[in-house]
């Protein structure tokens, strides 16, 4: 056994720990409600070290590709041949970010959802399920197995927004559901159709790429099948016009859930773009990304624009979210290194700083019982370090030097002006407001005289302290140290197809 296949198993058992986790609190007797807090803090725990571990051991100076870890399924079945459909896991500098992300984001979770009392066996049984499907999907190197473990991902959000959501819970869980179900339509044609162009009788990614690369894809039939996978995928990456399915959700789901569906799965739909638009079809991705990036630009201030006239918390918050995926869509679309390692940094950044804000705005929901700014005020007299968190990721969002916004803005930033000047202005300026809409709720809840009817408020839990202790570690860490993220980063950036140095 080969160390890099060696290493493959470590894959695997970050891939492993989620449906272990799964079963084990389905045998375990729903009255048992510490038992299955702890099954859960236990797993989330190991596939946080598991995650650092994924990440540190990627190496820039080797293959792309590391840790690999195949196992066939089905082969010479049908137009299936030899390695037909595998479980083939492995991570590039792209995925081994997300996987650290999915990491910090689940354990974080976990911790807030420590209180959670309303049938807490069926919670985090679907929880489990979900956080194996994001993590199947940043691992997976087939694409039937990369499209199942995105659907995985998907469908457990309509039973945890339905069931354990707030306001207008069953219509921002159908909406959701809806929208996204029509996006992995479009993706799974998308897959057949290229599966059958290829001819190759398999679904192993590489050998997708390269048929891809080397002209066995023709460049009419990518440019005809790019758009089923950057709309299909884009749906989950609130892509503008498709994100309306994304404030709602937000402002319905609970905060664990609020945490990893802005944190880390709207991320899959930026990572699908690049798994299966850039990397399997370049020259249909050259041919899109001016309307991809018109539509992210578009997507950007409208969603500032949006975020600015809104009073509840959440909705504040998802609104962002679609502005700042806007950012992700730009720095893709603009198909140079430093603006795809911009967009890259900012699937991350944007993943733990929006976690961090759905941690807070939940912790203060679950007193007060309101979101609208409008109602609070001199916050910070009775609630210190719910404020510092809050100050840390809104500084964070509007791009301040020294945290993890500005670290990725500054690459898109750049990137955009050097391929589109004038959209590389247009970011600037949708990053303006965003700071508008942040300094006017620091004004309106966290400052100025306190509201009487807020002087029981109790400061954050101590586990709640601890989610955001680890959350602001991140944003720090990032915004400080960026070499460790951009060199891996950049090790699979410039390689990736049609990405220009």
């Amino acid at each position: 056994m080969s160390f890099d296949e060696a290493q493959g198993y470590i894959l695997l058992g970050a891939l492993g720990i989620p449906f272990l986790a799964t079963i084990a609190t389905l045998l375990t007797p729903g009255n048992q409600k510490m038992v299955i807090r702890y099954i859960s803090l236990f797993a989330s725990a190991i596939v946080f070290a598991l995650s650092i571990y994924i990440f540190v051991a990627y190496q820039t100076g080797t293959d792309v590709i590391q840790m690999e870890l195949s196992w066939p399924w089905i082969e010479n079945v049908g137009f299936l041949k030899t390695n037909g459909i595998a479980l083939h896991l492995g991570v590039d500098g792209i995925s081994a970010l997300m996987v650290l992300l999915t990491g910090v984001v689940a354990f974080a979770g976990t911790l807030v959802s420590w209180k959670l009392d309303y049938r807490t066996k069926d919670f985090f049984i679907l929880y489990w399920v979900l956080l194996s499907g994001v993590l199947g999907t940043f691992l997976a190197l087939d694409l039937f197995f990369f499209f199942f473990f995105y659907e995985l991902a998907v469908v457990p959000l309509y039973l945890l927004i339905g069931v354990w959501g707030g306001t207008r819970k069953e219509y921002g869980a159908m909406k959701l559901t809806l929208m996204l179900v029509g996006g992995s339509v479009g993706i799974w044609i998308g897959i057949f159709a290229v599966v059958h162009e290829a001819g190759l009788g398999t679904f192993d990614l590489p050998s997708l790429w390269e048929a891809g690369s080397n002209g066995a894809l023709n460049p009419n039939f990518q440019k005809a099948v790019f758009p089923f996978f950057a709309i299909g995928c884009g749906v989950l990456a609130g892509l503008w016009p498709f994100h309306t399915w994304s404030p709602d959700g937000h402002m319905s789901a609970p905060t664990a859930v609020s945490m990893v569906h802005a944190g880390v799965l709207m991320k899959l739909g930026a990572f699908g773009i690049i798994r299966l638009g850039i990397q399997i079809l370049p020259e249909g991705a050259e041919f899109w990304m001016p309307a991809l990036i018109i539509l992210g630009t578009v997507g950007a201030l409208y969603g500032a624009l949006a975020a600015l006239t809104q009073r509840d918390l959440k909705l504040i918050s998802g609104y962002s979210s679609v502005s700042h995926m806007g950012f992700v869509l730009i720095g893709l679309a603009t198909l140079n290194e430093i603006g795809v390692t911009g967009a890259v940094l900012q699937m991350f950044s944007h993943g733990v700083m929006t976690a961090l804000v759905f941690l807070l705005i939940g912790a203060i929901y679950d007193q007060a019982h309101i979101r609208d700014i409008g109602q609070f005020g001199g916050i910070a007299k009775v609630m210190p370090l719910w404020v510092v968190g809050y100050v840390i990721a809104g500084l964070a969002n509007v791009g301040l030097p020294g945290l993890s916004g500005f670290t990725a803005e500054f690459h898109i930033f750049v990137g955009a002006f050097k391929t589109y000047p004038i959209v590389g202005g247009l970011a600037i300026l949708a990053a303006a407001i965003s700071a508008t809409y942040m300094l006017r709720m620091f004004a309106q809840v966290f400052w100025g005289p306190l509201n009487p009817k807020w002087r029981e408020l109790k400061d954050i839990t101590p586990l709640e302290g601890i989610s955001a202790a680890l959350l602001i570690s991140s944003i720090v860490i990032m915004g400080v140290l960026w070499s460790p993220f951009t060199d891996r980063i950049g090790h699979t950036v410039m390689n990736l197809p049609g990405v220009t140095s």
